[in-house]
């Protein structure tokens, strides 16, 4: 009989999805991470949600083995999720999925391709470069994020066009070696800034953007982000420069 007790390879890629209070959309998010024809683990993590999202998740896991369910027992935010699924990451790469159907899994490999040529270290999935379709939404929001990305560009000295952007892939060895503080999402500017002054075999982080679509979702359907986040983010932006 043939030995099972091996060590299994690590995978491709590593999922990680945060999630607090996405009961109405994470099994979907899940199937469509699922249908990526791509080696992958899905590290999905409950942060303390108190609309059943927990007990989906529970669900889940007792129907398919391949997908992992950790739990906060109380909310602590997107940064402290991450924190939580990159210990427990194996993956050659990491990316991080939010937990609603704003991005498209479907655009992993697009993510993937720089890293895997052995161009880039990070690779960033920018709303504002490409012809990819966008839900039009929130002016103020996309202000906002214009903003905040400059100012980031001007203390970091890089040229990205959507620092806040939900998806961010990562060399494992990378991401798994930067300590990250912020329990929010100021987890968005942290990691650009670490990232911005990160060395890896004594030369500095290789970092792309690719060009992704955008499905943004309104209050009503649940976005949880506002302008005190913004405000934060701008905080972050400064303080992990100087840090």
């Amino acid at each position: 009989m043939p030995d099972d007790s091996r060590p299994q390879a690590p995978p491709l890629l590593s999922v990680i999805i945060p999630a607090f209070n996405e009961a109405r959309t994470i099994a979907q998010v899940i199937a469509a991470v699922q249908a990526v024809d791509i080696d992958k683990e899905i590290i999905a993590i409950d942060d303390g949600s108190t609309d059943g999202t927990r007990e989906a998740l529970e669900a889940i896991v007792r129907s398919d083995a391949t997908v992992r369910a950790l739990f906060h027992s109380c909310n602590q935010g997107k940064g402290a999720a991450i924190r939580t699924g990159l210990a427990a990451a194996r993956g050659q790469y990491v990316l991080v999925q939010d937990a609603d159907l704003e991005y498209q899994p479907s655009e992993y490999p697009k993510l993937l391709k720089p890293l895997m040529e052995g161009k880039a270290d990070v690779v960033f999935g920018s709303r504002f470069i490409g012809h990819n379709e966008h839900r039009v939404l929130y002016f103020w929001h996309s202000l906002g994020n214009r903003l905040l990305t400059t100012l980031s560009n001007m203390l970091t000295n890089l040229n990205l066009t959507d620092m806040e952007t939900g998806y961010k892939v990562f060399r494992a060895d990378v991401i798994q070696n930067i300590p990250i503080r912020e329990n929010r999402f100021g987890f968005e500017p942290e990691i650009t800034a670490k990232i911005a002054g990160h060395r890896s075999n004594g030369r500095p982080l290789r970092i792309y953007e690719v060009g992704i679509a955008y499905h943004g979702r309104t209050y009503e359907e649940g976005k949880k982000i506002d302008w005190r986040d913004g405000l934060w983010a701008l905080w972050c932006i400064v303080r992990y420069h100087w840090s």
